[in-house]
């Protein structure tokens, strides 16, 4: 039932920001909330309103491809987003593994190719879909301003950005950053919603008001690619591209990698903060 609520609640998030089209949508009169109407949408969709309203109630277990593919077009959803419909209203079309309550070790070539970033002056590490830092660089570490000895249980990204008030001096677009995992971990909990873990984490940042807020939104993506924007006390303002890339051995671990355009003042900025990490951080910071 609880992923039937979800279901509902993302419907109607993304029928919110539709505006009606003259000629597409022919209701009339004044509008109470914003967005589409449930008639509006069903009428997109090619089906019919009880049905949409059932689905949107979270009364309607079973949803077809067909209907759920025809819904998706009609609130112009995005990949991503069409992925987390199917996986909250039939997660049987998209079948995913779980192994909930595992611990995920890094392979060993996994530590290597973080070793030859390292030498390379790249920050990187290892995350797993709950956003755990599973393994860092000393560049990576020196980027976030993480010391050796922090606890385990705080090498979380999402936890970091929303619950340690360091991550809104070191962010110059904390809100983008914010909005940006809150839609990563959104996604994760559409397509493995019985980890613990990962319900664990999510119901300790809902404690937090700006992530309730940005929870509220709905939005969901996967890791891709980016930008953040940094305000570095060692290093200054700079702006870096991150890239997360799936693990071929491990297909729930995912690299990510930072770079600065070369030439750039960012990218002399990030030359510096390597030298510095390679000047007093250890050579790992992993769960071990």
């Amino acid at each position: 039932m609880d992923r039937l609520v979800k279901l509902g609640d993302f419907l109607r998030s993304r029928r919110a920001r539709l505006q009606p089209v003259e000629g597409e949508t022919a209701a009339q009169g004044r509008r109470r909330v914003p967005g589409l109407r449930r008639e509006e949408l069903a009428r997109l969709a090619g089906v019919s309103v009880e049905y949409y309203t059932r689905l949107e109630q979270g009364r309607s277990k079973n949803a077809s491809a067909t209907v759920l593919d025809a819904i998706a077009r009609a609130l112009r959803l995005n990949e991503t987003e069409r992925d987390h419909l199917f996986a909250l209203a039939s997660p049987i079309l998209h079948p995913v593994r779980d192994h909930p309550g595992s611990r995920q070790q890094v392979p060993p070539a996994t530590y290597e190719l973080l070793d030859t970033l390292e030498h390379a002056g790249v920050p990187a590490c290892v995350l797993s879909r709950c956003l755990d830092v599973l393994i860092a660089n000393r560049p990576y570490r020196a980027l976030l301003m993480w010391s050796d000895d922090r606890p385990v249980r705080d090498r979380n990204l999402a936890r970091f950005c929303f619950l340690d008030p360091s991550a809104r001096e070191l962010y110059s677009d904390w809100e983008h950053v914010a909005a940006d995992l809150t839609a990563v971990l959104r996604f994760a909990l559409g397509r493995h919603p019985g980890e613990p873990k990962l319900n664990e984490l999510i119901e300790e940042l809902l404690g937090d008001e700006e992530f309730r807020r940005v929870w509220a939104a709905h939005h969901v993506h996967e890791r891709t690619s980016g930008r953040k924007g940094f305000h570095h006390p060692i290093v200054g303002d700079m702006s870096v591209t991150y890239q997360f890339l799936r693990l071929p051995e491990e297909s729930e671990q995912f690299l990510c990698v930072c770079t600065a355009t070369r030439g750039s003042p960012s990218a002399s900025a990030l030359d510096l903060l390597v030298k510095w990490a390679m000047s007093g951080y250890p050579p790992h910071n992993d769960q071990k």
